[in-house]
């Protein structure tokens, strides 16, 4: 179920869109299963996803004033050894992506599907968020935008840089649900054993989720009405829209 967290931001208009693009076979299969993909946050193609920027790393190599001599030593290892933590981090939590955007988006479509034959869920922020159906602490936000090499994020949270991505994504304008599985062991925590394989199915209220499904702008009628077919034959009622993208301009 979704949770609230003080490291995700809410926006200032929780009935705002969101989209979340993907091809035909992911959409069958949420369909089906009724569940989210929630990817582990190492499998994405950002290697930054998670990381922290240069200067809160640079931050742990200054050994404070107020540490006494005897101590220096043991906090430098102890900073060694967050940089281990932080770098396996991503393996521990799974995150699921949305464009937040009043419109559809051109530029998402070619980002996201590898032909015409694609879709777009259509739901808005306060109906994702309340979606969620799972045992899992879910956590929705926005995702922030900043220069890793001039600017700092604050450090006192371990969720914090899955919030934050490079200003090269800002078109994304992403917003994010994320799930943690934290490494427990016997002996506490044990970040040499995966908790997420590569993964993980959220389950989902569609009915609730789910406002429109669009169709992308290039597809064929043919594709249009399989979709159509495919959600009646699971039971659903979603208005299915055709992408306005490619409409021909009136001079």
């Amino acid at each position: 179920m979704y949770e609230a967290h003080p490291v995700f931001t809410q926006p200032n208009n929780e009935h705002v869109k969101v989209w979340r693009y993907m091809d035909f076979t992911k959409f069958v299969s949420l369909l089906d299963s009724r569940r989210l993909y929630f990817t582990r946050a190492d499998k994405f193609d950002d290697p930054f996803e998670g990381s922290w920027p240069k200067i809160n790393v640079a931050a742990r190599q200054q050994v404070p004033d107020n540490i006494p001599p005897e101590g220096r030593e043991p906090f430098i290892k102890a900073m060694a050894s967050m940089g281990e933590i932080n770098r396996k981090w991503p393996r521990y939590n799974a995150i699921n992506c949305w464009h937040m955007n009043e419109h559809e988006s051109a530029a998402m479509w070619k980002l996201y599907l590898k032909s015409d034959e694609g879709i777009s869920i259509q739901s808005t922020y306060l109906k994702l968020k309340e979606s969620f159906l799972d045992d899992e602490k879910i956590y929705v936000g926005v995702v922030k935008y900043i220069d890793y090499d001039t600017e700092w994020i604050d450090g006192g949270n371990l969720l914090t840089p899955f919030v934050y991505k490079r200003k090269s994504f800002e078109h994304e304008r992403e917003v994010r649900a994320l799930v943690t599985k934290w490494p427990v062991s016997k002996n506490g925590m044990d970040f040499n054993e995966d908790t997420i394989a590569h993964g993980l199915k959220i389950r989902v209220d569609i009915e609730k989720m789910v406002e429109h499904v669009f169709v992308a702008p290039k597809c064929p009628d043919w594709f249009a009405e399989l979709v159509s077919a495919v959600v009646n034959r699971y039971g659903y009622d979603f208005q299915i829209v055709h992408s306005k993208l490619n409409e021909q301009p009136v001079f």
